[in-house]
Formats: structure tokens, sequence, C-alpha cells
């Protein structure tokens, strides 16, 4: 798996995503019965609410490679700060647009 992971940008201050690599890491949380190596090409945010910029940048990480993208747990689970985004389901619809049925779509890491 080439994975590229979308995390909240509001939750960076907080969160170093250590979490996120632990669970790629450790095959734990929606890794869990992954075969084979996971590789990590890009770790970036939203852009900022209300998300509008995953969509391009979705598009970078599939230019680079990904075969994956993962929504961090931060985006629907609201993980550290107990709030989820508000705008995580548009923003979601707005990659799986962007990317296409090629991709495969994460919506939480741990």
């Amino acid at each position: 798996m080439k994975l590229g992971i979308i995390r909240c940008q509001q939750t960076e201050d907080y969160c170093p995503g250590a979490s996120d690599f632990d669970a790629i890491h450790d095959k734990t949380g929606v890794f869990t019965g992954v075969e084979g190596e996971i590789r990590l090409i890009g770790f970036i945010n939203c852009g900022g609410c209300p998300g509008k910029k995953a969509a391009l940048r979705a598009r970078e990480l599939v230019n680079r490679g990904v075969d994956t993208i993962a929504f961090a747990s931060c985006i629907k689970k609201g993980m550290p700060i107990n709030f989820p985004c508000p705008h995580a389901e548009k923003m979601m619809e707005l990659v799986k647009k962007e990317v296409g049925d090629r991709i495969k779509i994460l919506e939480y890491t741990h």
C-alpha cells in the first residue's frame, strides 16, 4: 500500500501524528489485516476550514504515487481535541470525486 494521509489543520498544534504512524507500523486501526508493506508517501493537512483544498492536495498525493488516501482520525473522530470536523463528509465527498474509484479512501486511521 502506498499511503497518503490528510489531517486536520486545526489539530497540528496539538498532534504530531504519532498515533497515525503507530497504527501504520503496528497495522492497527484501519490498517488491521493489511498484507504487505505500508509505505507512507505523504502526510498533509486539509488546508484549513472548510477543507476545500483537500481535493487538490489529494490529487497531488495521487500524482506522487499513492494508491490509498486515509483521513486522519482527527477529522472524523475529532482526536485529540474531541472536536470532529463539521466539514468531514463534504471534504471526503470532494476528495473521492477528485481522485476517482481507482484510489482507496479510508475514513480514519486509528
